[in-house]
């Protein structure tokens, strides 16, 4: 069964920033990985934008999220905290879809940095978008020095439809004259000015203070 994601980003400069972290440590992610069917959670911090928070879960599947467990903690069932918390926040994202590429694999634990970037795209190019991200983008993306794992998703929720995220041993890896190489070729070029609701994070790995 393909895995699913569910991906909250958020501005979070005018929040307090140790609550912020706190709740997201202390309460958020342990509540959502004692829910059956997530997998995993990781929390990112914007690379260039250090109030920007991206956290990232990998499902058994996407149906998860319409489960009693995950509807007792969500929504309305918030718990005051979150509702407190996320008050003071801007929402960037809040994704919820479904791998389709590579299917089945789930984020590498040794990563240090990772890239989202999400789209729509004109309707008559979706066809060529999803060849064009299947057949060259992923695979080239995937090979450069550094990449721990690149897949994309097909979802909803947000205002973009696709998204790719991207792994890496460092977050410097998407400046690099590889990435860029690969990133940059004919057939990426001919669909960009094709791309929509355009969105790209670049995150390094939150570690808490002591």
């Amino acid at each position: 069964m393909a895995k699913g994601i569910l991906i909250a980003a958020m501005d979070f400069s005018a929040a307090p920033e140790d609550e912020f972290h706190d709740w997201y440590d202390l309460e958020h992610v342990p509540e959502r990985l004692r829910i059956p069917g997530f997998l995993n959670g990781d929390r990112w911090i914007g690379l260039r934008e250090p109030k920007i928070s991206v956290a990232t879960y990998d499902l058994i599947a996407v149906e998860v999220l319409k489960s009693p467990a995950y509807r007792a903690v969500a929504g309305e069932n918030a718990s005051p905290w979150t509702k407190r918390v996320t008050g003071f926040c801007k929402s960037l994202m809040r994704y919820e879809g479904v791998e389709i590429n590579p299917g089945e694999r789930t984020a590498p634990r040794e990563a240090e940095g990772m890239l989202l970037v999400a789209m729509n795209v004109a309707r008559e190019h979706e066809a060529e978008l999803n060849e064009w991200y299947d057949e060259e983008h992923i695979p080239a993306l995937a090979a450069v020095p550094g990449t721990l794992s690149a897949r994309r998703y097909r979802g909803q929720g947000a205002t973009q439809r696709y998204v790719a995220l991207y792994h890496f041993s460092s977050p410097e890896v998407p400046s690099s004259r590889p990435w860029k190489e690969a990133a940059g070729t004919p057939w990426t070029e001919r669909l960009r000015p094709h791309f929509r609701d355009h969105l790209r994070i670049e995150c390094t790995r939150y570690r808490r203070n002591a």
